[in-house]
């Protein structure tokens, strides 16, 4: 196995989260009482229970580089998450950066920031 990190995130309630990111396609790898898995493809990410998090005060966040970002934006627009800028979840649309990325930004139900960035 390659060398990898994986983000280790928050949640209010694993059912709830486990149901948001099911929508967009990830599966979940483990869950007990404290901790869960979830993965889609190469993308891993791992939830601790952090049930009095507030998700407006939440300073959690990661990347997610992607090799087809526009089709993962999609499948977040399908699901139902809203373009907007207030309130979670939300999605903010693909833009490229000063750096010249291509980048969106998704806000889990728990106010959890992930950087969606196209992989060159």
């Amino acid at each position: 196995m390659a060398d990898q990190a994986t983000p280790n995130l928050p949640s209010r309630s694993f059912d709830a989260t486990e149901a948001f990111y099911l929508l967009l396609g990830f599966e979940r790898s483990w869950r007990d009482d404290g901790w869960m898995i979830l993965g889609k493809g190469k993308l891993c990410l791992e939830f601790f229970l952090l049930p009095d998090l507030q998700p407006e005060n939440s300073t959690f966040s990661c990347c997610l580089r992607l090799d087809d970002l526009p089709s993962f934006v999609a499948q977040c627009l399908q699901a139902g998450i809203p373009d907007t800028r207030k309130g979670w979840p939300r999605l903010h649309p693909t833009k490229r950066d000063a750096n010249g990325l291509d980048i969106a930004y998704l806000i889990d139900p728990d106010g959890t920031l992930l950087r969606l960035i196209q992989n060159d």
